[in-house]
């Protein structure tokens, strides 16, 4: 069970999502995003993250040089590559967009898992958009689903998707960049009960 809530900007964000249940956060390098943080910003608070909490770092067309650098500048767990970023020697998250057009075959590395989100153009991820959930169930590989989720849907999209981790953040927030504690709060209550209910199902 993943529950990943990204686009954390702020130590104040990182500890309410933490305090709420979270699993993961996720710190957004996309310089054109609204929910852009500084490397040098993040690596002087992000030891205030529990080491049993994932650390992602998401990053769009970026070097593998520079995603190594900024990885180990914010010790960070994970590199979650949209566009056209590649890495090497790091856990890796690829992302990609489902649309009518998606096809499991079209999922040809291996990375640790699969981000699959809404389309999104030149943004990337954020839009608070869902896609039809169905279209990725009974995929063998992991899947981390995006796109849209919030305390109303997340239940939902885990019966449909079964993934192996959820992940939220233009629905959770108060302003772009700003988390909204309760909305935070209610997305991983939400999401830890239905993948509990999952397991139970599942057994």
């Amino acid at each position: 069970m993943l529950v990943k809530v990204c686009g954390i900007t702020s130590v104040e964000d990182a500890r309410d999502a933490v305090a709420a249940g979270a699993t993961a956060l996720g710190f957004n390098f996309f310089a054109k995003s609204p929910r852009f943080v500084e490397p040098e910003a993040l690596a002087e608070w992000v030891d205030e993250v529990p080491r049993d909490v994932v650390r992602v770092g998401v990053f769009v067309n970026e070097s593998a040089a520079h995603v190594a650098e900024v990885v180990e500048q914010c010790r960070l767990d994970v590199a979650q590559l949209h566009g056209d970023a590649t890495v090497v020697d790091v856990r890796t998250w690829l992302a990609r967009s489902v649309d009518g057009g998606f096809r499991a075959e079209d999922l040809t590395e291996e990375p640790e898992a699969w981000l699959l989100d809404a389309p999104a153009g030149a943004l990337h991820g954020g839009t608070g958009t869902t896609f039809d959930w169905a279209l990725v169930r009974g995929l063998q590989q992991r899947i981390v689903l995006a796109g849209g989720l919030d305390g109303g849907n997340v239940a939902r999209a885990i019966e449909v998707a079964q993934p192996w981790g959820v992940d939220a953040c233009s629905r959770l927030e108060s302003a772009p960049g700003r988390k909204d504690r309760a909305k935070v709060a209610a997305f991983v209550t939400a999401a830890r009960g239905a993948f509990a209910l999952m397991g139970t199902n599942t057994k």
